[in-house]
């Protein structure tokens, strides 16, 4: 990190959040305004891809869709983000990082307007499309800075507390968005949305310092040459394929979680948020600890552990029948720490694999990897589940098995990739 970017940290002020836990006590003063920055853009783009999955229900009926419809609305937005963020991937190292993130921030708003405005299927699906676009590429931007200013030995908790951002969603975000739903319409959140948006850009441009060191060593190549850098590294195609794996793993299960509840578990539509708020809860506590003991024991083995654990949660969630309320907040809250946790540790050791002349357009390549990797879970799950003659869905179970073959393939993928001595 260079002098001018450490000045600028440390007249940052995030004692506020040191205090509640958002940022840990031992990450040095200069680098939690970064973090805190990271934290809430990751904070936006999470929120809107969260939004859709309790709205299922309704759209299922505002729109007059079928269950492989609104898995269309998912997997539109990860095909877009997968597909933007590998064109990206070839110029996204040419710039100062501070001013792609604001850039991309700006998508995000205007996207998640769309969304908002949207009177039919096919204007949403739109929407969708185009926030799939902006938010794949703000990701591995977020995770690219991270690697860039935070060392090796600091980059799980590091992670770990920009990646809690799902847990904040999950505990004030979806609550309040719900609340906005039940009280307003469906649109009220992604207006929401676009105002924060808006908001962070102000922040980002105050806050943030120029993150221009990694052009230094940067060297301008023809795109073959660059896909020749990237994917003609044994390691770095481990790498892919681990966090390609886990990405699909999770996107068989999660999408539908809402909609199964309701419809077949029996929950009611207005209980929806505890699922999240409970969830959330406990994930941004998981994922915190998880980062300490990657930083402590291990990225693989830490991952190794989490995952492996997590296969319990996916087959109990999946072969859920009408149960209580209590009972089926439990399995979903032990589902979301455990599956969401385990990212840590991978993204950990994802962004460890690779030199850091090349972690953009490496991060970019593995966003656009994982998108497409959950775009195709998506279909895939929407093309088993059916609905049965008493407007129940079918084949869940399956998916859940399919989910657990690729977690435990993602485990032995863990063990092949190698971090990148700095």
């Amino acid at each position: 990190m260079n002098r001018r970017t450490e000045d600028i940290l440390q007249a940052g002020s995030s004692s506020d959040l040191v205090e509640c836990g958002v940022i840990p006590h031992q990450v040095p003063l200069r680098e939690r305004a970064i973090l805190v920055v990271l934290a809430s853009v990751h904070f936006i783009h999470i929120m809107d891809f969260m939004m859709m999955l309790p709205l299922g229900p309704q759209f299922m009926k505002l729109f007059d869709i079928t269950p492989q419809q609104f898995g269309l609305l998912i997997s539109a937005y990860a095909f877009s983000a997968g597909v933007c963020s590998f064109f990206v991937s070839f110029f996204i190292d040419r710039f100062d990082r501070k001013h792609v993130l604001i850039l991309l921030c700006a998508g995000m708003g205007i996207a998640t307007l769309i969304c908002a405005l949207a009177n039919d299927y096919t204007m949403l699906l739109l929407g969708r499309m185009v926030a799939g676009g902006f938010s794949g590429m703000l990701s591995a931007i977020i995770f690219a800075i991270i690697a860039d200013i935070i060392p090796e030995h600091r980059r799980g908790v590091a992670t770990g507390t920009v990646m809690s951002a799902f847990s904040i969603v999950a505990v004030v975000g979806m609550p309040i968005g719900m609340l906005l739903v039940n009280l307003v319409d469906w649109r009220a959140p992604f207006y929401l949305l676009s105002a924060v948006s808006s908001l962070m850009i102000i922040i980002a441009l105050r806050v943030l310092p120029s993150l221009r060191d990694h052009l230094i060593h940067h060297q301008e190549r023809h795109p073959f040459q660059q896909l020749r850098a990237i994917f003609w590294v044994r390691n770095h195609l481990y790498a892919f394929a681990l966090i390609a794996m886990l990405m699909f793993a999770g996107f068989c299960v999660s999408p539908f979680i809402s909609t199964y509840m309701v419809i077949n578990v029996g929950m009611a539509e207005i209980d929806l948020p505890y699922l999240y708020f409970f969830g959330g809860l406990a994930t941004f506590f998981a994922a915190r600890i998880l980062g300490r003991l990657a930083d402590l024991h291990g990225k693989r083995k830490t991952f190794g552990v989490t995952a492996a654990l997590s296969v319990f949660p996916i087959l109990l969630l999946t072969h859920l029948s009408s149960v209580p309320t209590v009972f089926a907040v439990g399995i979903t809250t032990l589902f979301m720490m455990l599956v969401s946790g385990r990212f840590v540790p991978a993204m950990a050791l994802v962004t460890a694999s690779v030199t850091p002349r090349l972690r953009g357009s490496f991060l970019s390549f593995n966003t656009s990897v994982q998108q497409l990797s959950a775009g195709l879970a998506s279909l895939l799950t929407g093309s088993i589940m059916g609905i049965s003659a008493n407007g129940a869905l079918t084949h869940y179970d399956s998916v859940g098995i399919i989910a657990s073959i690729a977690t435990i393939l993602s485990i032995l993928l863990a063990v092949k990739v190698d971090s990148y001595q700095e």
